[in-house]
């Protein structure tokens, strides 16, 4: 593509507070058989560069995220989508399903009543997921995304960092692979306050893990890599929170190169069910509240003890549901002039 020809649309979302920003009609095609072979492709080329332009400044900004609709792997998924952020392409996106669940709905592709639940069935990198999205006299009242097997990866892993000691650390996968710790084993509390503190710790986890065996997938290799680091601690009941599950946390993921997830992180969250599934601290059909560190809202749950990943590589696996609410925040058109000396733009973060 020369670069006078660009003109981007696009729709962009927030669920709980987290950007994304949708991409409907790609003016490319990515090559590859199925969504995780596109992926690969999108690194180099058109898409790489399509997505610096969207996410960059002055169009974007370093927290910005979205994704590019592409063709799903069969005929048994609505579409597949490519996320995208920072520093390159994700391999799952919970926000971004709910996003996209609501956004098929609105938009018609995915026709629903007015009153019920609409599943739409999407294939992302890790796997194919679900969006129900629950209606009520023609409006998205929620939506329920079905991520794909999650499970614990290994526990107490002691990692180093330079400015935090040795912490201690599990690894999870929820589609991406996270480390989780309590924030408290950092000295930080998951507040704004502390937004550069949890950011430079968050760097750091991720970095001393690189290495690590625990950063590789299992079973593909093209899913190797810590995504993120989540911090996590308990809310109380004198919190002034809502309170509904029988049990509820307030975390942050810190993910790609020092990104915050604005809302609770819908892969991380299912992670985190996961783990504490795992450890018995969420027992069968209990229900968590998770809480972003601007306290917007996710609950979640596990549906399906399924004793195994889907792709057969790993046992223990368990199926969680996550549940939020998306909303639509603009539509745009996106162009770079071919003498713009800022080209595809920039970020000072």
């Amino acid at each position: 593509m020369k670069a006078a020809a660009w003109e981007i649309q696009t729709t962009d979302y927030h669920t709980a507070g987290e950007p994304f920003r949708i991409v409907p009609s790609p003016p490319f095609t990515i090559p590859g058989e199925t969504v995780l072979e596109r992926r690969e492709n999108a690194m180099l080329g058109d898409a790489n560069k399509l997505r610096r332009l969207l996410v960059n400044e002055p169009r974007g900004h370093a927290d910005m995220y979205g994704g590019f609709i592409v063709p799903p792997n069969d005929s048994g998924a609505h579409f597949g989508v490519l996320f995208w952020h920072k520093d390159g392409f994700s391999t799952a996106c919970g926000h971004g399903t709910i996003a996209l669940g609501t956004w098929a709905v609105r938009s018609g592709l995915v026709r629903a009543p007015d009153d019920g639940d609409t599943e739409v069935v999407i294939d992302v990198p890790s796997g194919r997921v679900t969006a129900r999205v629950s209606m009520s006299a023609g409006h998205v009242e929620k939506v329920t995304f079905q991520n794909v097997p999650s499970y614990v990866v290994e526990r107490d892993i002691e990692v180093k960092t330079a400015d935090f000691g040795r912490l201690r650390v599990d690894v999870l996968w929820g589609g991406a692979l996270y480390a989780s710790l309590p924030a408290q084993a950092a000295g930080l509390d998951v507040t704004p306050s502390n937004l550069h503190k949890l950011i430079t710790a968050g760097r750091q986890v991720k970095a001393a893990l690189a290495n690590h065996p625990a950063a590789h997938h299992p079973t593909d290799t093209r899913l190797d890599g810590m995504y993120g680091t989540i911090f996590h601690e308990p809310v109380g009941p004198d919190s002034g929170l809502v309170l509904t599950g029988a049990l509820a946390q307030r975390n942050v993921t810190i993910f790609a190169d020092g990104q915050v997830d604005r809302s609770p992180c819908g892969s991380g969250t299912a992670a985190r069910v996961a783990a504490l599934a795992d450890s018995g601290e969420l027992a069968d059909g209990d229900v968590l509240d998770h809480f972003s560190i601007i306290d917007s809202h996710f609950t979640a749950q596990v549906v399906d003890h399924s004793g195994e990943v889907s792709d057969g590589g790993v046992t223990g696996g368990v199926v969680v549901e996550v549940t939020g609410r998306a909303f639509p925040v603009g539509e745009g058109k996106f162009t770079l002039e071919a003498d713009d000396e800022l080209g595809l733009g920039f970020v000072l973060r």
